[in-house]
């Protein structure tokens, strides 16, 4: 009995206490849970690690996709194909080169002067993408700059004020963008190739004797587009000297301005041939070559040389190649009044500052009451003075009281019966020269007014009756060609159909029309390629008038053939001076 109470007790002390047990239990189960922490963090470090590795490279190769973006990317719209990327440009092999030699403060310093260059470039891009879509050049960079204003003018009228705002707002924003986020792509690839030296080297050894071969032999993976790219340098080059030709063209202009060969000519000895005539010089805003291209512009203008001839006048036209493309009228205006050659701003600004004898000059100094009738003029024309312009009616003076149409202030038929009231209609006026600008077919095209018959137009107040018809302007931003160029077409026919109803209305057999484009519309509606012609027209009622331009070769009928003359705007001035002053 004694042994077995010995072997309890002993049985008893040896095992553990249910508390060490519940103890020792805790502390595996905590040793379980930290292992499985540690497990877990260690599983969500690699994740997040592979994450951050994955968010690095995809960084890394948009920002070499960016500057890869930035040397290669065309200028034109028209341009941005596939074929257009396949492509090694050498700036980018000259800038990895220049990193792997400079010590790291100085490729710090270059990332970011590179990085502030690349982005410039890039805004220059798209800026001539925009000059293409619409001029059908690219920026200049020097004479360019007042055109963003006239611009802002633009969306204003079109867009309204907010509209307008918004753009400007959303254009500071990306050049912002562009700029800082180069200058970042910049640099980050900087510090790659800086981390991968020796990767940099071979990687970029290989490149440049690819580079060099395809050069040498002249490879292109797609036709025009060499795979050894120069693209970048070429572009600034081509802007750097067209920048130093428009620096050195001012006194070079200046001196074209001062030689003119009927400057001292007596008004008695100008325009001998056109005495007691009326003069019209009609601009019809962005009537070009395309415009009679177009079958249903075509068929109305075959129409109105039949009307017309029914009235009694007879028609002859060619065409002029215009100093401009899609938009700056005035530049065109200047040119053909001035025969000097007036592609830019500053070119026009020199010219007002002479005394140039203008065709407008010439009939105010030969004894002609000389008007200007300019519905798309809000403000005073400080030029009225240098074109030889009496009367100056601008939109505010027409008395116009009818809706806008986008951009165009009033209808082209209303500007004809102003004309009319005020100052052809009147008995008894002096011989009379008057340039119109009409504005009904200026961009964005629509909507387009309703023609109206001429005892219903009064103050124009009846076009807020539903007299417009057509889609809203917001429709062009769609870029459709086909809807572009269908809305182009109906508003020339608009505006052509106008000119020639009030010939056939009110002309009288002392009229004598000159009416023309100012240039052709933008690239949207003609495409790309499409020449600066713009169709040309006189028209008169007494045939002695169009005797005295038999010479010229001009075609029968306001439709100029497709082998019609093709004189530069320029030469318009003497030609006309020449052949209707005194004969030998």
């Amino acid at each position: 009995m004694a042994a077995d109470a010995v072997t309890d007790n002993q049985t008893t002390d040896d095992a553990p206490s249910a508390d060490v047990q519940r103890d020792s239990a805790q502390r595996h189960s905590a040793q379980r849970d930290s292992v499985q922490r540690h497990s877990v963090q260690r599983d969500s470090a690699q994740r997040h690690s592979g994450v951050r590795r994955g968010a690095a490279w995809a960084t890394t190769a948009l920002a070499a996709l960016l500057v890869l973006f930035a040397l290669i990317a065309p200028n034109r719209i028209s341009h941005f194909t596939p074929g257009a990327f396949l492509r090694i440009p050498v700036e980018a092999l000259v800038g990895v080169a220049l990193l792997l030699v400079l010590p790291p403060r100085g490729r710090r310093i270059t990332a970011v002067v590179v990085g502030v260059l690349l982005g410039l470039l890039m805004i220059v891009k798209i800026v001539d993408m925009g000059f293409y879509t619409v001029l059908n050049r690219p920026f200049d960079l020097v004479l360019d700059g007042s055109l963003f204003g006239n611009g802002l003018d633009f969306l204003t009228a079109a867009y309204g004020r907010v509209g307008a705002t918004v753009a400007v707002i959303l254009a500071v924003v990306a050049v912002v963008a562009v700029l800082v986020f180069m200058t970042l792509a910049v640099r980050r690839l900087t510090r790659l190739v800086a981390q991968h030296r020796t990767g940099a080297i071979r990687v970029s050894a290989v490149l440049a004797a690819v580079w060099g071969v395809c050069a040498l032999l002249g490879v292109q993976l797609v036709a025009g587009v060499p795979v050894a790219s120069t693209s970048a340098a070429t572009l600034v080059y081509d802007h750097a000297r067209q920048a130093d030709a428009g620096l050195r063209d001012r006194p070079a202009f200046a001196t074209q301005a001062a030689a003119d060969a009927f400057h001292d000519t007596p008004g008695d000895k100008m325009l001998t041939a056109l005495r007691g005539k009326d003069v019209v010089l009609t601009v019809v805003e962005s009537y070009g070559r395309s415009a009679v291209q177009d079958p249903k512009v075509a068929a109305m203008l075959d129409a109105g040389t039949k009307r017309l001839a029914t009235a009694g006048f007879a028609a002859r036209s060619a065409y002029l190649a215009s100093p401009v493309f899609g938009a700056n009228s005035w530049l065109a205006h200047a040119t053909l009044l001035s025969g000097l050659w007036v592609d830019n701003q500053q070119r026009h600004d020199t010219l007002v500052k002479t005394d140039r004898l203008t065709l407008s000059g010439a009939f105010q100094r030969a004894g002609w009451r000389t008007v200007a009738v300019m519905p798309g003029t809000n403000g005073e024309w400080s030029e009225a003075k240098f074109f030889g312009i009496d009367q100056v009616y601008a939109g505010k003076d027409l008395g116009y009281r009818g809706p806008n149409f986008s951009w165009a202030a009033m209808p082209d038929q209303y500007t004809y019966s102003a004309f009319q009231r005020l100052e052809y209609g009147k008995p008894d006026h002096a011989p009379l020269f008057a340039e119109i600008v009409t504005v009904s077919s200026h961009a964005p095209w629509e909507p387009i007014p309703r023609f109206l018959s001429w005892s219903e137009l009064g103050d124009g107040s009846v076009f807020s009756s539903g007299a417009a018809k057509g889609d809203q302007p917001e429709a062009i931003l769609k870029m459709d060609p086909a809807l572009v160029r269908a809305n182009y077409a109906r508003s020339i026919e608009y505006s052509l159909n106008s000119l020639i109803s009030y010939v056939e209305t009110y002309g009288k057999d002392n009229m004598v029309l000159v009416f023309l484009g100012d240039h052709q519309p933008s690239p949207v509606v003609t495409g790309d390629g499409a020449p600066h012609d713009v169709p040309v027209t006189i028209v008169a009622r007494d045939r002695t008038v169009l005797d005295r331009i038999s010479g010229w070769g001009w075609h029968e009928g306001l439709q100029p053939g497709p082998q019609a003359p093709v004189w530069r705007m320029d030469a318009f001035r003497d030609r006309f001076l020449t052949a209707f002053g005194p004969r030998a």
